[in-house]
């Protein structure tokens, strides 16, 4: 999808501000001589950011806006290396929360609805992004915050919540717990808003059925305000995103250069109107594709596909390039079997192994169902796993996100 001119002028207007600001990205286009792009082809020739730089700006290399108008900063969630902080000033905060107030209006969410939501506040840009949507919205927030399930539970019931946002894998544990303890005629939920982690399209279905409810799929990262970018409809054809505030475009992830719409690659995305930390073809590493049809919801903001995975999914195994997704789509085919799969690599006696444990109920042949996993994923990537079977529940469950990919292999370097 080739920039507009309207688009093309705010991106231009970025540059000023950070070339004023002699910033971390200031200095980069700088140093390469840019000081404004004239064309969709000379937008084509800036260079790409990736996290690595927003990690080499830390502390406030990425401070754009004079420093009496950052009111806030957010840390992106990651356990390793250098973290990534990113600076909002009072407009990046309210433009944030208009976004996400666009994603619950989408999901069918109204001012009448009260929300609980259960990801994690803090640095993280999680909790207060889903609550900033919702006052700006309107609706009752109920801000509970990661775990205790108990008293979420109880919130749940005695509050009468009518939409949950969570993680896919917390979404997951409410959904058992609830039917472990017989109360699902005491919810009354009616919709879910998920985002944070990619999930199958069995585990959606585990949660919108046991719950009872709608599940919408939101879109965001910490560098780029956080969730609330992107949500799907509900015509759940793909992710509406809002480019006023955004340009994306996608890339063939080894090349860099753009693909055609509606081919899969690299989500890039550009910040509009960003004060704080303004961004210019930031690499996402989440791989996607423009949908270049309009939805027949008959809105007109442009989509993107589901999140079919990232570039550093990716595993080598036995010589084979692996993602998860590959995985996933072969188990989505037992019906056997539950939503939740762990991954284990070793590397053992010179060789690579790679396990995978599924549950499953007990009164299912475990030595039978294994043997056609094994032959299915070999089919499919090309070598077989040792595919081990455990009873529903065994697999662990997580308040966050679940670590389903686990490499045990010693580094050779």
């Amino acid at each position: 999808m080739q920039i507009s001119e309207k688009q093309l002028a705010q991106v231009n207007d970025r540059i000023q501000a950070l070339l004023k600001a002699n910033s971390f990205y200031g200095k980069k286009l700088k140093e390469a001589g840019i000081t404004n792009v004239s064309s969709p082809e000379e937008f084509l020739k800036l260079p790409f950011s990736e996290k690595k730089d927003l990690r080499d700006a830390y502390p406030l290399g990425l401070m754009t806006a004079p420093e009496e108008e950052i009111v806030r900063i957010h840390s992106s969630s990651g356990t390793t290396g250098t973290p990534v902080i990113i600076p909002y000033t009072r407009k990046d905060v309210d433009d944030w929360a208009t976004m996400f107030a666009r994603c619950y209006e989408t999901a069918g969410i109204t001012n009448k609805d009260r929300i609980q939501i259960t990801p994690g506040y803090g640095l993280w840009t999680a909790g207060i992004g889903f609550q900033a949507g919702a006052e700006k919205l309107g609706a009752m927030v109920i801000p509970m915050g990661p775990g205790n399930t108990e008293k979420q539970l109880e919130m749940m019931v005695s509050l009468e919540s009518t939409v949950l946002c969570a993680t896919s894998s917390y979404a997951l544990l409410l959904t058992e717990e609830i039917e472990k303890r017989g109360i699902k005629d005491k919810i009354k939920l009616k919709k879910g808003v998920i985002g944070s982690e990619r999930w199958s399209k069995k585990m959606r279905d585990r949660i919108a059925s046991g719950l009872g409810i709608e599940l919408y799929d939101i879109y965001g990262l910490t560098e780029i305000y956080g969730p609330g970018i992107g949500i799907n409809c509900e015509k759940e054809s793909g992710m509406h995103y809002w480019d006023d505030f955004l340009y994306l475009e996608i890339i063939d992830p080894k090349t860099g250069e753009q693909v055609p719409d509606g081919e899969m690659g690299e989500i890039v995305i550009t910040t509009l109107v960003k004060e704080g930390a303004p961004l210019i073809r930031y690499r996402t590493h989440d791989l996607s594709r423009i949908i270049p049809e309009k939805c027949s919801c008959g809105r007109e903001y442009p989509r993107i596909d589901m999140i079919m995975g990232r570039t550093d999914d990716m595993m080598k195994i036995k010589g084979v390039n692996v993602f998860p997704s590959q995985i996933e789509e072969v188990l989505a085919a037992f019906p056997e079997i539950s939503s939740e799969y762990q991954i284990r690599i070793s590397h053992l006696d010179g060789k690579d192994t790679m396990r995978i444990y599924v549950e499953t109920t007990g009164d299912i042949d475990f030595a039978d169902l294994t043997k056609r996993i094994a032959e299915k994923v070999k089919s499919r990537i090309g070598f077989t796993p040792i595919v081990k079977a455990v009873e529903v529940g065994v697999l662990p469950r997580s308040m966050k996100k679940t670590a389903r990919v686990i490499d045990e292999r010693y580094d050779e370097t």
